[in-house]
Parts: structure tokens; C-alpha cells; sequence
């Protein structure tokens, strides 16, 4: 890929060495790293009779990682977790051959109360020889994760390897997820401190980056692995993510990856015929949606 980038909002536009957007994939960068899909979840207010209920689905071929910054959220699946997940920790589910699971408002926040509800609900792809692994839940504490400052700017380790630190996160590949705050204007280092390619999700605030100023709500991704040292403006909150990306395409269908057309083909008809595992006491049940086009992603 040449040195240039885009501006992915309503328009393109070029401005050096990133890619910018609201979350992957993008029509002309598919993958950032392992890092396959992202969905941002709010900020949102939960009120009375409006909690969050995402019922019993299905995954394959990938592991899910589930990351809060303002709220909470009960997750259960059909190898037994009962997890419950708390501003600054990190859910990691890996769905290697096949895993169901539901994500709901715990209990006890049901009462009547306004809360806000805020985080990430991230995708990453397995390598190959690993895509039908045995389905594994681990869950990771705030005070578990590495964590820094350099003057008034914060650093949280999520996930994988960075800034000479390792998350505890048993992670399948070669990649990296930082959590960044900087109270004033700060120069955030990226050379030689990641490895593989870069994604900048912007949560608050502005950078400036290759003469440019991105706000809040875009995505950059970096389309060398050595990109531009950016700026981040006073009170700016981002998130870092990215990799080194695999040799072999993946292929997506609703909420399964592989690189196999076959194996897709046939996790959907196990759901169909509701031969999946099952969430113990759960009845709930999310219809595989079709039509529906199987897209393919490349790094």
C-alpha cells in the first residue's frame, strides 16, 4: 500500500499516512492487524424498560473481546461463564469451533435507575490452524492490566504487546489493543513501540495527525508500520489497536469467520437447525438473518 491515506467519514480524503473512518471494516481496508470487526456501543443512556438485552448467537472462528468504559453488562455463554464486566476490564471469549452467548444489563442495575452505557464490542480473527480450538472464556481485571503515565497522559495495556509491556490477556496472535488518556496536549510515540499495523479509535477529544485535525467518532488506521508520531489535544481519549496482519484471507458471514467457505456454510446450518451449544436456562434464540452476502477481508 502507498504512504497516502484517507479521511473515511461521508467523504474521502487524503492526508498522509492513515486511513480514517468510524470502525472496520472499511470498503478499502478490511482488517486492521487480526482485528476484524468493531463495534462501537454508545454512549447511551439505559433507562427504565429500555435495558440491554442481546440474546443467545452464535460465533466461530474468532475471539471477542469486550471492553467498558461507563457501565456494566452481564455475559453468559454455552461453556458455563457467568461473567459479569466492569468499566476498565476486558471479556475475551475465544469461539474457536463454536460458542453461543447472551449479553444483558445485570440484574441488580434493573431497578428503575438512568445509567450510562458505554464501551467496545470488538471481533479478532484466529489464525488458521486455530479456528476450531475448544471455545475458552477469560476475564481480566482493571488492576490487572499494565498500566503508566507520562506526565499527565495515562496508558492501559489491554491486550498483547506494547510499549515494552504484555497484557495478561492469552491472546492467539501477534497483536495490541492501548487505552490512552491525555489530560494536556501530548506527542504519542507510536514508532517502534507497535508492532504491525495501527488503528486510532478516537473516543473524546481531537488528534492532529500528517497536518490534519480528526475528532471523536473517526477511526484512523495506519497504513505503515512505522506511521507519524500524532498529537493528541488537550482532554483526548483514544484507543490503539492493530498487528500483524495474517497471510490468508477470512470470509464473514453475520457473526462467523473462517477461512473456509465450507466451515461458514456449515455453522449456518447449525444454527438453523438449532444444533449449536446452548446458554444454560436460556430460550432466547437469534435467527440466522438471510439473505445475506458473505464478504470477504483482506488486511
Amino acid at each position: 500500500m502507498s504512504n497516502q491515506g484517507l479521511i473515511i467519514e461521508e467523504r474521502s480524503r487524503d492526508i498522509g499516512d492513515f486511513l480514517v473512518g468510524r470502525l472496520i471494516p472499511f470498503r478499502k481496508k478490511r482488517m486492521v492487524g487480526p482485528f476484524i470487526f468493531i463495534d462501537h456501543m454508545g454512549p447511551t443512556t439505559i433507562k427504565k424498560c429500555h435495558y440491554m438485552d442481546v440474546d443467545q448467537h452464535p460465533h466461530i472462528g474468532l475471539s471477542t473481546l469486550t471492553y467498558m468504559l461507563e457501565g456494566e453488562l452481564m455475559h453468559k455463554d454455552s461453556i458455563g461463564t457467568n461473567q459479569r464486566i466492569s468499566p476498565g476490564s476486558v471479556n475475551w471469549m475465544v469461539a474457536g469451533k463454536g460458542v453461543t452467548h447472551t449479553e444483558r444489563t445485570p440484574n441488580d442495575l434493573r431497578n428503575g435507575s438512568e445509567f450510562t452505557a458505554h464501551g467496545y464490542q470488538i471481533w479478532v480473527a484466529l489464525p488458521k490452524e486455530l479456528e476450531e480450538i475448544k471455545p475458552e472464556f477469560h476475564h481480566i481485571d482493571n488492576k490487572d492490566l499494565p498500566y503508566w503515565t507520562d506526565d499527565e497522559t495515562s496508558f492501559r495495556l489491554i491486550a498483547g504487546k506494547g510499549y515494552g509491556k504484555e497484557s495478561p490477556l492469552p491472546v492467539h496472535s501477534e497483536l495490541f489493543m492501548v487505552d490512552v488518556t491525555a489530560k494536556s496536549r501530548y506527542t504519542l510515540k507510536i514508532k517502534g513501540e507497535l508492532q504491525g499495523e495501527i488503528g486510532i479509535c478516537i473516543v473524546k477529544g481531537a488528534i492532529e495527525a500528517c497536518d490534519d485535525r480528526i475528532e471523536a467518532g473517526n477511526m484512523l488506521v495506519s497504513k505503515t508500520e512505522d506511521s507519524c508520531a500524532i498529537i493528541l489535544e488537550p482532554n483526548t481519549h483514544v484507543i490503539l489497536f492493530g498487528g500483524l496482519p495474517f497471510p490468508e484471507e477470512r470470509h464473514i458471514y453475520w457473526n462467523f469467520v473462517s477461512t473456509s467457505l465450507e466451515k461458514i456454510e456449515t455453522a449456518k446450518q447449525l444454527w438453523k437447525n438449532k444444533e449449536f451449544p446452548k446458554v444454560t436456562d436460556d430460550n432466547t434464540y437469534v435467527p440466522l438473518p438471510e439473505p445475506m452476502k458473505i464478504m470477504n477481508k483482506k488486511s
